[in-house]
């Protein structure tokens, strides 16, 4: 049976946590909080229990994933690198870290191939939450951890969505509350020449650039093999049909939701607005209910509830969940990313999902 641990995350008592701690250990399997996204997680360097992931969230094991960390002196044990490139990875992870971004590096002979997808890079965060340094701390090993969801579903913000997809799969679920990003970490591949954004994530692209003038945007579709975690297969979709809506001009993307909710007038569909546009739809009926992700004006707001939202509304087994897009701007080109991916149909642009 899954135990639930309920811990403050802001302030952790180590006592509660030892029975975590304990199951990381012995190889089990236990999912934690970040700043992001929930992670379940297993010791990095226990095989078997790395196994563990992706038989339960049916993960294919080409699929990388990420290593935790709680210190900088725990890179020793990871990577592999000549002088020029631990000199770049340093300067990069002591601005970035702790917090929301994911590095990609050379991996050391340690580092087993079924914890990189069987590539030669390892992806490493050290994550900001107080909850997961501590879990990875008094474990005294770093934890291999991805979303704590079934392969392919929407990743979990708060331990309740963890609950409904993994309860009675795993051993310990912590709940902390809700993320406080809401949606997973920006990846850099430094590992190349150029640094490569692989991922984006809650620090915009802009903000990365002052950081890394030379950071490269390459086009993640061309990918034959996963880099990164998220880069090969379908991410975020919920069970009802996600339509996401593109245009520049707001006035004619709500217009054309409304023409698309005209000839839908007889299936249940919750749409997915702000609270600029909330007014300009219909009121909710028995047919259609609208759910506001936040202010256009506070991305981080629309980000904080977008898996959320997504995963409330598939909850109530719509026909479908229409979404509006957002401008690829700042933190807005992290959030239209997350909704490409978990889009079952796009409408506004040629290609369609």
């Amino acid at each position: 049976m899954t135990k639930i641990l309920k811990i403050d995350p802001l302030n952790p008592d180590k006592r509660s946590l030892r029975i975590a701690i304990e199951t990381i250990k012995n190889g089990g399997l236990v999912v934690f909080p970040t700043e992001t996204v929930y992670g379940l997680g297993a010791d990095a360097f226990n095989v078997e229990a790395v196994s563990k992931i992706f038989k339960v969230k049916n993960r294919p094991m080409d699929n990388p994933l990420i290593i935790h960390i709680s210190n900088f002196s725990q890179l020793e044990d990871l990577v592999d690198v000549d002088f020029k490139k631990r000199k770049f990875l340093d300067f990069i992870s002591h601005r970035l870290w702790p917090g929301p971004v994911t590095l990609v590096t050379k991996k050391s002979e340690r580092v087993s191939y079924k914890v990189t997808g069987g590539l030669d890079t390892v992806a490493i965060r050290y994550p900001a939450h107080p909850v997961a340094n501590l879990l990875i701390e008094l474990s005294n090993t770093p934890i291999a951890a991805p979303s704590a969801n079934l392969s392919g579903k929407p990743s979990p913000t708060d331990a309740k969505h963890v609950i409904n997809d993994l309860n009675g799969l795993v051993d310990i679920i912590i709940d902390s509350g809700r993320s406080i990003f809401g949606i997973e970490s920006t990846i850099i591949d430094i590992s190349t020449e150029v640094p490569r954004l692989l991922r984006p994530g809650p620090i915009s692209i802009e903000r990365l650039k002052v950081l890394i003038p030379t950071l490269e945007l390459p086009n993640i579709q061309s990918f034959r093999k996963p880099l990164s975690p998220g880069m090969k297969y379908r991410h975020y979709s919920p069970e009802s049909c996600l339509v996401l809506f593109i245009c520049e001009d707001e006035e004619k993307m709500v217009e054309r939701i409304r023409r698309h909710l005209r000839k839908t007038n007889n299936k249940y569909i919750i749409l997915l607005t702000t609270d600029e546009t909330i007014n300009l739809y219909p009121k909710d009926s028995n047919n259609f209910k609208k759910i506001s992700l936040g202010s256009r004006r506070k991305l981080y707001e629309i980000a904080h509830n977008l898996f959320d939202s997504i995963i409330t509304a598939d909850l109530e087994k719509p026909a479908e969940i229409i979404v509006e897009g957002f401008k690829e701007m700042g933190l807005g080109f992290s959030i239209m990313n997350r909704l490409r991916k978990s889009a079952h149909r796009i409408v506004g642009e040629e290609d369609e999902v």
